[in-house]
């Protein structure tokens, strides 16, 4: 799945627990504080948004609220949670308490794929006013028909079967409010079932927005000023299979790039490398427009281990797609997911998940101490003693921090293009942080000579 996570790089502990990423191509999006938010909140007249998890979500919410302020609702806090983890779902709890406390007459609605996969836990809880499905959270009409929730209703919950969704459109909106760079979504839904993966039942079978339908919407984005667009969604190296034709994502991208000329930069969110396809290869290596980073899936860096996951690759195909990818565009920074302390994962096969953090030039590194979520099959599999995954999960996260340090070294120097966020803080083309001495314009893309890093984040001249 490729799921962008807005946990803060680095750790899923360090983003409030233990936790594995699911089936996850996502790469973590930090904004707007572009440092550990676990929660992202947006405000629009009376109706208020607060996401949890990836940018999927993120997308999702942009047209959520959109939605609920043309039907009129009143204060209303739509809680858009992420199942992800365990700890994501107690998080999103936790913060509709907090909600509850804080704004006692505002209404509720809580969505997303915890809500879709545990609806009952959320209904049963006496401060929430609706639960509503991922499916049904998207349609103009969900919305305009709360109008009246809480007075009227009779049903606290409305959540249907997500299996039984076979289509995927595109929300047309002009950008994201908040934020320099806009995520489109192109596809959703997941067909594997990766044994420590609960996303698949929040978010259904995978389906493909159309082309067409993504290009205008990209083409809207460039028209009102967003400068980098990311192409984002739950799997999307399997994009196109349900259209006709069955086009695969590298030749989306490369529609895109010929039928938007004024777009900027393009982003990947993430991929399944073993199902990246030629025309993808092809524009990595050709179209400097496409930004040279690429989150990975990886999970793992033994074989067993990845067999006992049911990933679709071993280790020599992460290797040698890293090695081809580096040829063709030298430039490329990789990040990745990997998972310490997964079950039955012995010292020797946890030593081969670290040794390919440098086999994979790896530089964004995201560690997630394996713990089992409910309903999947490696919750029911041999686990590794919680000192022991702790412990690994730490050994992990410094060999990520070496490699960040020495791909901030390697920076030093470089012209890079950077992409302002903030006043202070933008990103490279690879996606690392440059922070500037000055103010600068969010939106705007700054011309900057690397003079040094701080251990973290580049330095601006």
């Amino acid at each position: 799945m490729d799921r962008d996570l807005s946990f803060p790089a680095g750790s899923g502990e360090a983003a409030g627990g233990e936790g594995n990423p699911g089936d996850t191509n996502m790469e973590r999006d930090p904004l707007p504080s572009l440092r550990s938010p676990k929660v992202t909140t947006s405000t629009q007249g009376r109706v208020e948004v607060v996401t949890f998890g990836c940018r999927l979500n993120t997308y999702e919410s942009e047209a959520m609220q959109r939605h609920a302020e043309e039907a009129g609702l009143g204060e209303v806090i739509i809680v858009n949670t992420c199942a992800v983890t365990g700890e994501a779902t107690r998080q999103a709890r936790q913060s509709i308490r907090k909600i509850a406390r804080e704004k006692p007459n505002a209404r509720i609605v809580v969505t997303g794929c915890a809500a879709q996969v545990e609806p009952e836990t959320f209904a049963a809880m006496p401060e929430v006013s609706q639960v509503v499905g991922n499916h049904e959270k998207m349609k103009a009409e969900t919305w305009a028909g709360l109008r009246d929730f809480g007075v009227g209703s009779s049903e606290k919950v409305l959540v249907n079967d997500i299996m039984a969704v076979k289509e995927t459109a595109v929300h047309l909106i002009d950008g994201m409010r908040g934020r320099t760079r806009a995520f489109v979504q192109v596809q959703n839904g997941c067909d594997h079932r990766c044994t420590f993966c609960i996303i698949p039942y929040g978010r259904g079978n995978s389906r493909s927005v159309p082309m067409g339908a993504v290009v205008e919407q990209v083409r809207t984005l460039v028209e009102h000023g967003s400068r980098e667009v990311v192409l984002t969604g739950v799997d999307i190296t399997s994009y196109g299979k349900d259209l006709p034709g069955e086009p695969k994502l590298g030749t989306l991208v490369k529609g895109l790039l010929r039928h938007v000329p004024e777009l900027e930069r393009l982003r990947i969110s993430s991929i399944d490398s073993v199902e990246a396809d030629d025309d993808l290869l092809d524009v990595i290596a050709s179209e400097s427009r496409l930004m040279p980073h690429l989150h990975l899936s990886l999970q793992a860096g033994d074989d067993m281990v990845l067999k006992r996951m049911k990933r679709r690759h071993l280790r020599a195909d992460a290797i040698a797609f890293c090695e081809q990818v580096k040829r063709l565009r030298p430039d490329m920074v990789f990040g990745a997911d990997i998972i310490a302390g997964f079950p039955t994962e012995t010292e020797e096969m946890f030593a081969r998940s670290l040794a390919i953090v440098e086999e994979c030039t790896l530089t964004h590194l995201h560690v997630f101490p394996f713990s089992p979520r409910p309903g999947t099959p490696a919750a029911r599999m041999p686990q590794v003693a919680r000192d022991v995954v702790k412990d690994r999960a730490r050994r992990l996260r410094e060999k990520g921090e070496a490699a960040l340090l020495k791909h901030l070294a390697g920076e030093v120097g470089a012209r890079r293009n950077v992409l302002v966020e903030t006043n202070q803080l933008g990103r490279t083309e690879g996606f690392t942080l440059v922070r500037f001495t000055g103010e600068v314009t969010p939106g705007t893309i700054v011309p900057t000579t690397i003079a040094g890093h701080d251990g973290k984040d580049l330095l601006a001249a």
